[in-house]
């Protein structure tokens, strides 16, 4: 079989240089990217339209060496498999209609999730099909707490107040939609592992503003409940984990969740990361706004980065996504750094 770094890492063997890839490294930034999403009335539309969705998840890896093509779509996408009304409003993201405790038993009644799916998956395949061999090529979905905040408040918030008052509130119609996110997402995960991908990254991204209670029930547990889930189905799947502002709690989420790497944000302390499980494979953590910025602010991170973790199996990464106003020359830059260019 053809080596692939990125796979290999995940799978806990460090290599010579880290390998690299870019969260939303199909995305804005690119304009190659905004002619494609010209073609498509929605975001949505976009997503459920394997030709768009291949094309730009194979942008990326046209101009820059990258070691991973990763699926393109959304976290939201469950929601809407759900049956949940999600839309993306210019200027305001993605808006959906609250459920509350009476709407929770409904979803997923109307439809199943995965027929809903079939055009992601598709994509799957097609991108299964197009990469060359030593890519990896990555599949994902929303942890169970963060697509519930959004599905509980109707859009993204910088405290997500709604879904945990409503956590508090309502404990049992909580557990139920946890139940319904957890089991969606593990045939939605399983299914991108049989159309071919070779790694599954779960995003939490919301994994702040939770108490150490809240992120054991609301995070540590529905993401160990999907980790297990998926190997029961596919035994020794890759996963990474990407407990976004998870902090203090970082240590516990790897162990307890089982994943194989843990994605680290910007704002983990290196000295602090490297304290985390010996031989633990990490990913990141390069902030998004230092690849704006460039120059030799930039360079000095990514040594930094680089040495932090070098006796241990990294994935390169950003932070967090990259954003719309980076430059390319910047994103350049970035790769020749990392691969010592």
């Amino acid at each position: 079989m053809t080596h692939k770094p990125l796979l290999a890492t995940v799978l806990g063997q460090r290599q010579e240089r880290p390998p690299l890839w870019i969260m939303r490294q199909a995305g804005r930034y690119l304009p190659e990217y905004r002619e494609v999403r010209t073609r498509a009335t929605n975001f949505l539309e976009l997503c459920y339209t394997p030709d768009l969705a291949t094309e730009v998840s194979l942008q990326p890896l046209r101009r820059f060496d990258l070691d991973a093509a990763i699926l393109f779509s959304d976290i939201l996408v469950i929601p809407d498999a759900l049956g949940q009304s999600v839309r993306f409003e210019a200027g305001e993201g993605p808006v959906l209609d609250p459920v509350d405790a009476g709407s929770i038993a409904g979803l997923g009644k109307e439809m199943d999730p995965l027929d809903h799916l079939a055009p992601v998956l598709e994509t799957v395949r097609r991108l299964r099909a197009a990469i060359a061999p030593d890519k990896t090529l990555i599949g994902f979905c929303g942890s169970p707490w963060t697509v519930a905040t959004y599905m509980i408040g109707g859009k993204g918030s910088p405290d997500q107040a709604a879904a945990r008052l409503f956590a508090l509130r309502h404990p049992e119609a909580f557990a139920a939609l946890l139940d319904v996110l957890v089991k969606t997402s593990i045939d939605y995960l399983v299914a991108q592992l049989e159309a071919g991908a070779d790694v599954v990254q779960l995003f939490e991204s919301w994994a702040l503003n939770l108490d150490d209670a809240a992120f054991a029930s609301h995070v540590i547990e529905p993401n160990r409940r999907i980790v297990a889930g998926v190997r029961a189905r596919v035994p020794n799947a890759p996963i990474i984990g990407f407990p976004r502002g998870a902090a203090g709690n970082l240590a516990r989420y790897a162990q307890e969740t089982g994943v194989n790497a843990l994605g680290l944000d910007y704002a983990t302390p290196l000295d602090f990361a490297r304290t985390l499980s010996p031989g633990l494979p990490v990913q990141g953590n390069l902030d998004p706004l230092r690849l704006v910025a460039g120059g030799a602010q930039m360079d000095e991170r990514i040594d930094a980065i680089i040495a932090a973790f070098a006796d241990r199996p990294h994935i390169f990464n950003l932070g967090h996504g990259i954003v719309p106003e980076t430059p390319i020359a910047h994103v350049e830059r970035l790769v020749a750094r990392v691969k010592n260019r």
